[in-house]
């Protein structure tokens, strides 16, 4: 980030410069959401018999998707760049001390291990992929025939999730011009985040893919073109249920962490209060306590205790207030902590 610093800090005739823009929250939250992935994979996969069917969800369709969003989030992050042409020279050298050293070799793992996870079940999760490239049958049975390996796999995919959950947040969290960003409680709470997202992506899956007459009215096409590519039987949903209490617990974590980066700031200097009041009573207090805390945590843990409780259906409703709240909350840290600066403690 480079930036024009200036003595004079008048509000009114030098606004706050927002150098970054829609790239980096992309990215920030695509990164979090495959890392939740990731994570969940990787414990399916350790915490399962090999052939369980219920993996296919996590540890298959899964990794697919994540490698999907992950290429859409480099590719965010890629046109930030200012030199584009120069980007790999990232990968000539490994410095210990820099979050972008750590978070672009982090990012270069977290391809192959995804693929190994997803390669294990692709021949029972998309059996007609399976038919056209008979060599991922081979894979798969190489795989799953060395438990060994599973559990290599299944261990590689949740270290490189945690790793690469926490670095979404660091990688705001080491720039200490900017007050509102400096705090340990970040990292963990992109992790959580992450995490949530993941697993209302995983539960919104399941729910487009439930039995018909249970599932939604809309989605009966998009469950008929699924039904179409992969040729196989409908995914078990009884991890379903599984899911949405793990996402109530990812939710109720990422609230509590939310609070203590609130509480940190308020207790500590004056500037740091200053820069917690841009999200409790400044210009971005409004999207974020409707889009973030509302919309975004506490309406998707209500829909999903009742559905836990079976008062009411599995729906997509709490699976996609969890992303849209997910990705508002990266959009306002990214553009409050802009906001915020040092030079406010001498207005």
């Amino acid at each position: 980030m480079i930036e024009s610093t200036i003595h004079r800090h008048n509000a009114g005739i030098d606004p706050a410069m927002h150098l970054w823009g829609w790239e980096i929250p992309t990215y920030l939250f695509l990164g979090g959401l495959v890392a939740g992935l990731m994570i969940i994979a990787g414990v399916r996969l350790v915490a399962m018999r090999p052939r369980e069917r219920q993996a296919l969800v996590c540890c298959t369709i899964g990794p697919l998707v994540g490698l999907a969003l992950l290429s859409l989030g480099m590719l965010a992050l890629f046109l930030d760049l200012e030199h584009k042409s120069h980007v790999w020279r990232l990968y000539l050298t490994f410095r210990p001390t820099s979050p972008m050293s750590w978070g672009s070799w982090i990012l270069l793992l977290v391809y192959p291990a995804l693929a190994a996870n997803a390669i294990a079940h692709l021949p029972e999760a998309i059996p007609a992929l399976a038919k056209r490239i008979p060599v991922l049958v081979t894979w798969s049975d190489f795989i799953l025939g060395r438990s060994r390996l599973v559990l290599a796999i299944g261990f590689v995919n949740i270290v490189l999730g945690i790793s690469l959950g926490i670095y979404t947040g660091i990688l705001l969290s080491t720039m200490g011009a900017r007050p509102l960003w400096s705090s340990a409680v970040l990292g963990p709470l992109f992790l959580f985040s992450g995490l949530s997202t993941a697993a209302a992506l995983l539960h919104g899956i399941l729910v487009l893919t439930q039995p018909a007459g249970e599932r939604p009215g809309f989605a009966d096409f998009l469950l008929s073109a699924l039904a179409r590519l992969s040729e196989s039987r409908p995914l078990d949903h009884k991890v379903a249920p599984t899911l949405a209490a793990a996402d109530n617990s990812f939710l109720t974590i990422e609230l509590a962490l939310l609070g203590l980066l609130l509480v940190g700031h308020l207790t500590s200097t004056q500037v740091h209060r200053q820069a917690a009041a841009l999200l409790l009573t400044g210009p971005y207090a409004a999207v974020f306590w409707v889009f973030v805390v509302g919309l975004g945590i506490l309406v998707p843990l209500t829909l999903q205790t009742l559905e836990l409780g079976h008062r009411i259906r599995h729906t997509l409703a709490p699976a996609l207030l969890v992303l849209g709240g997910g990705f508002a909350l990266r959009v306002i840290l990214v553009a409050a902590g802009q906001a915020s600066h040092w030079a406010s403690a001498a207005n």
